[in-house]
């Protein structure tokens, strides 16, 4: 079995990002870059946005490459210590849409990382998903519950696809000793989520603060939850620094019903928006939560941001990205930005 390599992220060293325009990509691409890596970033921008990128192209240390994962790695990517894969659509509006491509990003794309990490000795992040436990029977969701996944569903060719990932990932560790670990995500959200891409957030966002009704699916009744997209980022480096493979859940226990979601984001934005009911979609799950205590032990990580804080920052990237204007902003929206920036909880 190979070395581990040294754990800590050093300065200089080469990582490489795959899905590095999308939105949880070009945050950690920021975050690396804030640690002296140096970073080459992947995307084919199939549901990646280069705007994300747009700050990140001033740093010397800074590459980007237009490239599909199921495609052999580019020349660049050779001799990288690091792998971070989040190249993935993430969202049913995205991956219902090509099912075809999305399931051979996470079995296809997955082992093109596998063989680089294997050939440069390089540690491999899968970023997976809570979606791999389906429509959980078991509540809240740790990481030795097998899930309950509908394999032919309109869902599969993301949940069955995160899975053989993880599979292909822990074939590669015993039968050849890669370095691999494998980090499973819960909702996260944050500015640079993309108008339309059919998440919860973004969705209640952009109609509350364009003065459409709010869309619940089913009776609203359903859970998820919500982790801020720079505690999930946190999460991602202390996994990757910890030597550690899991998997291991990421995601803020505090579980929220989709019509309470809808109230504050009616609240945080001042909307005077009515919500709408339409039929609950095939396979959707009724809960989410994680059990986290694997990540506490094992990594030191909590979420800390809190949901209103994290909407406030959210609330706040929509106006800007949709042309609305400052003075628009109701007062306690513009008292929570300002007590989240001095980092007090929202």
């Amino acid at each position: 079995m190979s070395a581990a390599p040294p754990l800590a992220l050093r300065p200089g060293e080469r990582v490489l990002v795959c899905g590095a325009a999308g939105f949880l990509g070009s945050h950690l691409c920021e975050r690396l870059l804030q640690r002296g890596c140096a970073v080459l970033g992947l995307d084919n921008l199939i549901s990646g946005d280069l705007r994300n990128l747009v700050a990140l192209q001033a740093s010397a240390r800074f590459e980007f490459l237009r490239h599909d994962i199921c495609s052999p790695p580019p020349p660049q990517a050779e001799g990288v210590s690091r792998i971070f894969n989040l190249a993935c659509p993430a969202s049913p509006a995205h991956y219902q849409r090509i099912p075809v491509q999305t399931v051979l990003a996470s079995a296809l794309g997955v082992w093109q990382l596998l063989e680089l990490a294997r050939r440069s000795g390089a540690r491999l992040l899968q970023a997976s998903t809570s979606e791999v436990y389906g429509d959980a029977q078991e509540h809240p969701q740790q990481e030795s519950y097998w899930g309950h996944v509908n394999p032919v569903g309109p869902r599969a060719c993301y949940d069955e696809g995160k899975r053989c990932a993880e599979a292909l990932m822990v074939a590669y560790a015993e039968q050849y000793g890669t370095e691999v670990c494998i980090a499973r995500l819960f909702n996260t959200y944050g500015p640079r989520l993309r108008p339309g891409d059919g998440r919860v957030v973004s969705n209640f966002i952009v109609q509350a603060l364009r003065g459409e009704p709010l869309t619940l699916y089913g009776d609203g009744q359903q859970t998820r939850s919500f982790c801020y997209v720079d505690d999930t980022v946190r999460g991602l480096c202390a996994l990757m620094e910890s030597g550690w493979r899991g998997p291991v859940n990421l995601g803020n226990p505090c579980e929220c019903r989709m019509v309470e979601l809808a109230e504050r984001v009616l609240a945080v934005t001042g909307s005077a928006s009515a919500l709408v009911h339409r039929p609950l979609p095939q396979d959707d799950p009724r809960r989410r939560r994680p059990d986290i205590r694997l990540a506490r032990e094992r990594l030191g990580w909590w979420p800390e941001v809190g949901l209103d804080e994290g909407l406030a920052h959210t609330v706040s990237y929509f106006r800007e990205r949709l042309g609305l204007p400052l003075a628009q902003r109701p007062a306690a929206t513009m008292a929570r930005g300002a007590a989240a920036s001095r980092g007090e909880a929202g």
